[in-house]
């Protein structure tokens, strides 16, 4: 095997986490995609590539590897002299454990109720063709609300989230956050100046600008 491949879907927010972090990086990747909607992720080719059948999965060479932060950090450690120093390798021990902290942050606050929100206020209406359910919309939103506060104390005090230079951490926020921007519940990044500030930073970085324009959304 050669070069790299992502095994996913462009609309997918995990995906779509991976092709940012390619991009940041620089590197020259291939996208296959594996549609949720015919099955082909419980397809036995790709059972035999993540045994849990859920996307992405990338492809380096002899490497496999599944769940999209996992691969993040991979491609961010592997890579680490291409591009930005997204794990602050280079930085002193509370710059890195900062970083350290702010991932868990995003996968075990952020992640669950903006992912729950975004399913059911977005993906829902047009992946199943099913009506939103307002009631899962307005709870995740308040459970949101609640670490955005948290963010926006943070961001008043750092330009990024892990401190002062882009990295994972910021990254790894931005595919449900600009979904998060196409629901009724923009106002929840809008309304919070230093939360849309730091918003408008990373979404014009030009890697990101590259990633989304191959949503087709």
């Amino acid at each position: 095997m050669g070069g790299i491949k992502i095994y996913g879907m462009p609309t997918s927010t995990n995906t779509i986490r991976a092709l940012a972090a390619l991009n940041e990086k620089g590197l020259d990747y291939e996208l296959v995609i594996v549609d949720l909607r015919t099955g082909a992720h419980k397809h036995p080719n790709f059972l035999a590539l993540n045994p849990f059948g859920q996307i992405p999965v990338l492809e380096d060479g002899d490497v496999v590897l599944f769940e999209s932060r996992a691969i993040n950090r991979y491609i961010a450690t592997k890579y680490a002299e291409a591009g930005p120093d997204l794990l602050l390798s280079g930085g002193t021990p509370a710059e890195r454990a900062a970083v350290e902290i702010w991932l868990e942050v995003e996968s075990q606050q952020f992640g669950p109720p903006i992912a729950s929100l975004v399913f059911e206020a977005l993906i829902k209406p047009i992946l199943v063709k099913a009506t939103a359910d307002e009631a899962i919309v307005e709870a995740q939103a308040a459970k949101l609300e609640k670490v955005l506060d948290v963010y926006e104390a943070r961001l008043a005090q750092n330009k990024y989230l892990a401190g002062e230079h882009f990295t994972l951490v910021d990254l790894n926020h931005i595919p449900y956050t600009n979904y998060l921007l196409k629901t009724s519940k923009a106002a929840l990044v809008t309304s919070r100046p230093h939360l849309l500030a730091w918003w408008k930073d990373v979404s014009a970085r030009p890697a990101w600008v590259k990633t989304a324009a191959g949503i087709p959304f």
